[in-house]
């Protein structure tokens, strides 16, 4: 990659991992439900006028009911699993427990596609479940039973990342990365919007948390999209997908610098367990599946 490619590639991580800054910010406040469903229906709305400006091609009404699905498995589930979790974990926790949806992908992938683990990717998935452990016993946050719920929110929020991954790779063929980016984030819009009104904001909020919710939907989620496909436009799938190394680095890194987040040993432990997991399982089949489906 080149000096603009690199820059772009790591941009591309410092977006996606401010997004659990902005989350551990926002949710509080206004509740993780409506911080989400703000979150997809501006980061569409900013997709759709990028199509408009551009005079982009899309593809949304043939797909509409297959996007609700992604929309839901992909975005407002897991993005709202972990916005919840954010409520007692640390931005960085979350970053960290995040970063082991490549796990959770080889495991659909072999229930639902039949798709072989070897004995390299065993061993890779034993080392995420060591590090989450590792992570978690060993963090500055007590262990109490919101840890403990917060911590097993945030890995169905990757099991759910996982099974949107093999649901996309089933269903949009040779349907575009745009398309299924704006479709993903309206159809997660639609999913929440029953959800709202029972999640409606009690506290005042703040000009903080109004930045927050226009940095995670405009720049976390919509700008973000934008830099990863001009990575898979121009360095190709395999070279993009290691932002997901970067990912939680920069989660760590966000939480340390403005949140005051405090890093122990056992969460670099934790976090160099889990990065070590994901390169073993780390392959075009799978991993690179993931980039091309999912994320934000």
């Amino acid at each position: 990659m080149n000096a603009k490619e690199m820059a772009s590639l790591f941009l591309l991580a410092a977006l996606w991992g401010a997004s659990f800054l902005f989350m551990r910010i926002a949710s509080p406040v206004i509740g993780p439900v409506l911080t989400i469903e703000l979150r997809v229906l501006i980061a569409g709305i900013v997709l759709l006028l990028y199509v408009w400006m551009f005079k982009k091609s899309v593809e949304l009404k043939a797909y509409w009911k297959q996007y609700l699905i992604a929309g839901a498995l992909n975005a407002a589930i897991p993005f709202t699993l972990i916005a919840t979790a954010t409520l007692h974990l640390p931005a960085s926790v979350a970053a960290i427990l995040n970063s082991t949806t490549p796990l959770f992908t080889a495991l659909t992938s072999r229930w639902f596609l039949h798709e072989p683990l070897y004995a390299k990717k065993w061993i890779g998935i034993g080392l995420g479940i060591i590090g989450v452990f590792a992570l978690v016993g060993w963090s500055p946050v007590s262990l109490s039973t919101q840890t403990i719920v917060s911590t097993l929110l945030s890995i169905l929020a990757a099991f759910s990342y996982g099974c949107g991954g093999v649901y996309a790779k089933k269903t949009f063929a040779g349907v575009s990365s745009l398309s299924l980016s704006i479709g993903q984030q309206l159809g997660a819009a639609a999913v929440l919007i029953p959800l709202v009104a029972f999640d409606m904001p009690t506290k005042q909020v703040s000009t903080l948390v109004v930045y927050s919710i226009l940095g995670l939907a405009v720049f976390c989620t919509a700008i973000a999209y934008l830099f990863y496909f001009y990575l898979l436009a121009n360095v190709g799938p395999t070279k993009t997908l290691s932002v997901t190394f970067l990912v939680p680095v920069f989660g760590v890194i966000w939480g340390m610098i403005f949140l005051h987040e405090k890093i122990s040993i056992g969460m670099i432990g934790g976090l160099a367990v889990i990065l070590t997991s994901i390169f073993l399982l780390s392959d075009v089949k799978i991993a690179v599946k993931r980039q091309e489906y999912i994320k934000g």
